[in-house]
């Protein structure tokens, strides 16, 4: 069975890109344009991973990543923060809040791509 991922971004180019980029990988992709409808998404499909843009409107990346790790059944995902947001201060607060990764936007494909494979291997 595919490995689902949801990825999260209000920016239509980064939804699209990656979109592509892992259903030809052979994953099962669900997008979310803000922070809402992620957590919808993410009731309804139970991603093993998701993909999350933290400056998004009414409910930020931050937020659901915080949802995601005190969900009794999202808490095996694995989080991947991916925001232009590239301040020490920034990363630490993502990954204390539970992220698996964060990585700052422009970023590599070939990176990304790395990181999930890893996050969710390690998760499995």
């Amino acid at each position: 069975m595919a490995k689902k991922i949801l990825i999260v971004d209000d920016e239509p180019s980064i939804l699209m890109s990656l979109d592509f980029l892992f259903r030809k990988k052979g994953y099962e992709v669900f997008i979310a344009r803000d922070g809402r409808e992620a957590i919808d998404l993410l009731n309804n499909h139970q991603p093993d991973l998701t993909i999350l843009d933290i400056m998004m409107p009414e409910v930020d990346g931050y937020e659901v990543c915080a949802y995601i790790r005190k969900t009794q059944a999202l808490s095996n995902s694995g989080i991947i923060f991916l925001s232009a947001k590239s301040k020490k201060s920034d990363m630490e607060k993502g990954l204390e809040l539970g992220a698996d990764a964060y990585i700052t936007k422009p970023f590599s494909n070939k990176n990304l791509m790395e990181n999930v494979q890893n996050i969710i291997q390690s998760k499995s």
